[in-house]
């Protein structure tokens, strides 16, 4: 068996079974690196060296974690509920829940989008503006799996197609590497490339709607004392917590750091006083607290990339896929599309996967005699299959860490499932539709 299907197969199985996704990706990478013909100990060894790669993220989410808490405590996400509800109240009694249900998806889905490209924060806006909304989604009744669809859309679809923020970076990796493996393209043929996969999640999404639309019920549940405490809003500190949020994002972009970003927005919330000295060590903590199984499981992801790896089995699946289908262009195209899906599905990330697959992909595609614009899609859709359905990808991860606040949204069948149904099924379909149209 390959190491790779060995590894992806089994952690996913024990998500499935709803084992712990950080235990599941242990488990998975160590019976995929001995079916790779590793050994006990360098199986480990391989582990164990690649969860440092995985520790400046982790830190970084754990400071975003504590910042975006630190602002909600300055009553900016009641402010923004508040004016949901005035809105909503404009109108009759028939037309309220109609309409508050579409504002609020509306605006989780514009920030989601604006994290990658216009205010590249990424997941850090969604334990910040999501948990004050939860008591509102459960009065009207929505189905957090359609919130959670909604938000890996926005988290997603821009960075693929739109070529700012982190779409700049990804699309930028992938003319990079593509260079590497022996093939120059400009960068501004990317958003060619991947707009009709773009295309496949909008319609992905827009099933989502028709699927998720039926009232869900929720039990209206008391999460913390935190929570229960009522933030008293002063114009000062939001005054203050919105400088820091520019300062932060002002320093985060040029840097490249959230690390150093968060730092700077905590700094200023300390300084100005809209962060309580005798409550910031609790309020820090918790915001912590609350983005360190994000932190956890990215740590193990990477620690199960590494193993990956050090099996060499990504080169030998696709050489099995080309062996098996031979010359049938289309045919070879969608198994490469499926085993990129299975890479990133066990690494949890697009940008992480690029540089594995770029390398075999390039050459094997040049050798079918696929179009620059055809391999250039091909290499852009199976670095981003994955990234929404995979219990370690942080594109699940964050809205889950939104939604389950009271412990009513469960990571793998409530975030995982219905996104990777809903995503990765149309992400397949028009990106090998894609590949095969730019032959």
């Amino acid at each position: 068996m390959n190491a790779v299907l060995v590894a992806v197969g089994i952690m996913l199985i024990l998500s499935l079974m709803r084992i712990n996704v950080v235990l599941s990706l242990t488990v998975g990478a160590i019976l995929g690196g001995l079916a790779g013909g590793l050994n006990v100990l360098d199986t480990i060894d391989a582990f164990v060296g690649g969860l440092g790669g995985g520790a400046t993220i982790a830190l970084s989410y754990a400071l975003l974690g504590g910042f975006a808490l630190a602002i909600s405590r300055t009553g900016i996400p009641e402010v923004l509920v508040g004016l949901i509800l005035k809105i909503v109240q404009r109108e009759g009694e028939s037309q309220k829940k109609g309409l508050a249900k579409a504002l609020i998806i509306f605006v989780l889905l514009a920030l989601a989008i604006m994290s990658q490209n216009a205010i590249p924060v990424h997941i850090a806006f969604i334990p910040l503006i999501v948990p004050p909304m939860i008591k509102l989604m459960n009065m009207l009744e929505i189905d957090r799996r359609l919130i959670a669809t909604v938000l890996t859309f926005g988290l997603i679809m821009p960075y693929m197609f739109l070529p700012f923020g982190f779409g700049l970076i990804y699309q930028d990796l992938i003319v990079t590497q593509m260079g590497l493996a022996g093939m120059d393209v400009a960068l501004s043929d990317v958003p060619k490339a991947m707009a009709i996969v773009a295309l496949g999640m909008v319609v992905g999404l827009v099933t989502a709607f028709f699927v998720y639309r039926k009232p869900r019920k929720y039990k209206m549940i008391e999460v913390t004392a935190e929570d229960q405490l009522k933030v008293d809003v002063k114009p000062r500190n939001i005054l203050f917590a919105a400088i820091a949020l520019i300062a932060s994002l002002a320093v985060q972009i040029p840097t490249g750091s959230m690390i150093i970003g968060s730092l700077v927005g905590i700094g200023i919330l300390y300084i100005t006083g809209a962060l309580k000295v005798k409550e910031a060590d609790e309020v820090l903590t918790d915001g912590m607290r609350m983005m360190a199984f994000v932190g956890f499981v990215m740590i193990a992801a990477n620690g199960f990339s590494a193993v990956i790896n050090t099996t060499g089995d990504v080169e030998s699946l696709v050489a099995g896929a080309m062996e098996i289908f031979g010359g049938n262009v289309a045919v070879t195209v969608f198994a490469m599309l499926v085993v990129g899906l299975i890479v990133t599905m066990g690494i949890g990330s697009s940008f992480a996967t690029i540089p594995i697959i770029a390398a075999i992909f390039v050459p094997l595609a040049m050798e079918l005699g696929l179009s620059e614009l055809a391999i250039i899609c091909l290499i852009g859709t199976a670095g981003v299959l994955g990234d929404a359905g995979s219990p370690a990808s942080d594109s699940t991860l964050g809205p889950t860490a939104g939604l389950n606040v009271d412990g009513q949204h469960n990571h793998i069948w409530d975030t995982c499932v219905p996104t990777f149904v809903f995503y990765n099924i149309p992400q397949i379909i028009f990106g090998w539709l894609a590949v095969v149209f730019f032959l």
